[in-house]
């Protein structure tokens, strides 16, 4: 566990970068050739394969561009990664940026203004882009960062496994209209029981992502925090149900792999797995049969849990103009469909199931409807808010003491909203 002044180093971290990155009268403009590198969190080579074609295809219409390099990122310590860069004098020139630190990052005034660039370029068509999904990348009127990403979560489902475990498929679970949590958790404690292999893994949490646990609690109707983020939400009665059943379900039933255990569900060790459309391309032609279905029902009913995105320019890039002009390729209509296989779009006339059928060879158009547009449609999207890593800090703390088996778990979350609630009050 880190101590108080490593949490405030931490927690420091990305304040001080964004301040450093904005103040000053920027790096010095370089007049060669320009060389763009783009900071990712995904090392899939299926993404960065589409990343390069699309960079190749923008440079050999612009000779003054060396190059575009895509560097990806570790996802578990992305965002501390990149600070660490920005402050280090290393400062990508686009970045990627979760929603999770978006307050911080549009706030920061170290990104460049978008609305300009985007809207200049030709046939951008930037009206058809849902203004819904700007709103986490905006601030005083101006666009910070484009909505790269606006990714609902689904289950992907090894019904092979669960077939072997005798249990039912969350397909016939829908059908009789019964695909709920408690199905699900009793589902996958069976499938642990008969087969040794995990029941269900929330991908990314890995105890140490707790905002990925924001995909199963919302289903009770629990926040982290207040819609307007000055009071502390771990503490609700609704909050202490969700998080109840989830200790049950990874030490007593085992439906999840406990702490110190991991399952990849795409390599077969799992008989369903919480993520994101992204992932899709981790399928095996010849794998085991899979599905993907919605997000199972909670106390409160059906829900959506939508993860974003966005790419932004660092303002103090050599080669800011260059680098807006490239994002606005990367992310005109063209370049936005292809993208769509992996990630959805913002664009209006893209979110259809048969125009996202048409990138996503692997999924179904019914897949595509139920989970990434009705998702889109109804979801609410993962905590965020100003301050966020310090504040994840505090709550990844703070909950350490949950995984454990006799833990109490209305004093843990009561001990969260302790260490929390002064800082929300700022």
């Amino acid at each position: 566990m880190r101590t108080g002044k490593g949490l405030r180093v931490v927690a420091a971290a990305l304040t001080g970068a964004l301040a450093l990155s904005a103040c000053g009268g920027g790096e010095a403009e370089d007049n060669g050739p320009a060389s763009l590198r783009v900071t990712v969190w995904s090392a899939n080579e299926a993404h960065l394969k589409l990343f390069n074609e699309i960079a190749d295809e923008y440079r050999k219409s612009h000779p003054d561009v060396a190059e575009i390099k895509f560097d990806p990122l570790p996802f578990e310590n992305y965002t501390t990664t990149l600070t660490t860069q920005i402050a280090g004098g290393n400062a990508p020139d686009l970045a990627w940026v979760f929603e999770n630190s978006a307050p911080d990052f549009v706030a920061s005034g170290a990104l460049l203004p978008l609305d300009e660039p985007l809207k200049k370029a030709e046939g951008y068509q930037y009206d058809d882009i849902s203004p819904a999904t700007l709103k986490l990348w905006q601030n005083d009127g101006k666009l910070y960062a484009y909505p790269f990403s606006t990714s609902p979560f689904g289950v992907f489902v090894n019904n092979d496994l669960l077939k072997q475990a005798g249990q039912k498929t969350p397909a016939e679970l829908i059908a009789a209209g019964q695909w709920t949590w408690d199905a699900a958790l009793a589902a996958a404690g069976a499938t642990q029981t008969a087969t040794g292999k995990a029941g269900l893994v929330i991908r990314d949490f890995d105890y140490k992502g707790w905002d990925n646990l924001s995909t199963f609690w919302t289903g009770w109707g629990a926040q982290a925090w207040s819609e307007d983020g000055k009071s502390c939400g771990f503490a609700s009665p609704e909050m202490v149900d969700a998080m109840t059943t989830l200790h049950k379900a990874i030490f007593t039933t085992k439906a999840l792999p406990g702490p110190g255990t991991t399952a990849d569900f795409f390599a077969g060790d799992a008989a369903m797995t919480v993520t994101q459309i992204s992932r899709a391309s981790l399928l095996k032609d010849d794998g085991f049969g899979w599905d993907l279905v919605p997000l199972p029902a909670g106390p409160k009913g059906p829900y959506a849990v939508v993860g974003q995105a966005g790419i932004g320019v660092m303002k103090r890039s050599p080669h800011a103009d260059v680098a807006a002009d490239f994002l606005a390729f990367l992310t005109n209509p063209t370049n936005s469909a292809k993208l769509a296989q992996f990630f959805p779009p913002p664009r209006q006339s893209q979110l259809t199931a048969e125009t996202l059928a048409k990138t996503n060879p692997k999924l179904k158009p019914e897949q595509l409807q139920k989970v990434v547009i009705d998702g889109i449609t109804s979801g609410v999207v993962k905590p965020s808010h100003a301050g966020q890593a310090e504040l994840s800090q505090q709550v990844r703390a703070g909950l350490d003491p949950l995984w454990k088996p006799d833990a109490d778990v209305k004093a843990v979350l009561d001990g969260v909203c302790a260490k929390i609630q002064p800082l929300l009050a700022k």
